[in-house]
């Protein structure tokens, strides 16, 4: 009788990169048209929308990744700290952690017998595995990855952030408030259904939730550029 196999690919597996590229598109989308929008509603004109456009693009590109590489930095250190600490146990005390692993299998629905049956085979073959993986909830899926993390982030904000920039480039100098709030809340839409459609999420729910940030940080930045602007010349 023949074995029947299939593979699956689960949506947490795209966990570590898809985390950081919706972050990295969507700020560079909003904060870039923010300020295009701001300086522009100010009086300036295309030189200086796009010299400021393009400040942010860089600045906010290298903040992305210096802030994801220490956010994820600080993870990784946690969970290695738990991971060395966790070493020491098994290595002290080798009953209470497999007796510990046992009362985890048994509270998913195990009985004492099966659990503590599973629990030694596990610890036999991969103590230090098993107990990250059960009792702290590190496992290779889920690891931090704090230069990918600092990558991905980056490249997809300055993605995000040139399409305000191109548009505020093509526009006609008078309207470049209005087509770049217009075309921004577009690219959100389509990356709010994107993000949505690969975490498995509602595409309209996704659409929904990101075009109402970007167009309440636009409409904020706009009002404070009609507020206190000047043209600058």
């Amino acid at each position: 009788m023949s074995r029947l196999s299939h593979s699956e690919t689960h949506i947490v597996h795209r966990i570590g990169w898809l985390r950081a590229a919706v972050l990295g598109a969507n700020d560079g989308i909003v904060s870039t048209a923010s300020l295009v929008v701001g300086v522009a509603a100010a009086g300036s004109g295309r030189p200086e929308v796009l010299i400021a456009g393009l400040a942010g693009l860089v600045a906010g590109a290298m903040s992305m990744a210096a802030g994801e590489y220490v956010s994820v930095s600080s993870q990784t250190d946690a969970e290695n700290a738990d991971l060395a600490r966790e070493r020491k146990e098994l290595a002290e005390t080798p009953e209470a952690e497999l007796e510990e692993l046992t009362q985890i299998y048994e509270t998913r629905g195990l009985d004492r017998a099966l659990a503590e049956k599973v629990a030694l085979q596990l610890t036999e073959r991969d103590a230090l595995g098993s107990h990250a993986r059960d009792e702290l909830g590190i496992s290779e899926t889920v690891t931090a990855r704090p230069l990918q993390a600092a990558v991905v982030s980056a490249m997809t904000f300055a993605a995000g952030a040139a399409a305000p920039l191109i548009v505020a480039l093509l526009a006609p100098p008078e309207k470049i408030v209005g087509f770049v709030a217009g075309a921004t809340i577009l690219a959100l839409a389509v990356l709010g259904s994107l993000s949505a459609s690969a975490g498995g999420a509602g595409i309209a729910r996704g659409a929904l939730r990101v075009t109402f940030w970007g167009a309440l940080a636009m409409g904020a930045t706009a009002a404070v550029g009609t507020l206190f602007g000047v043209t600058v010349g």
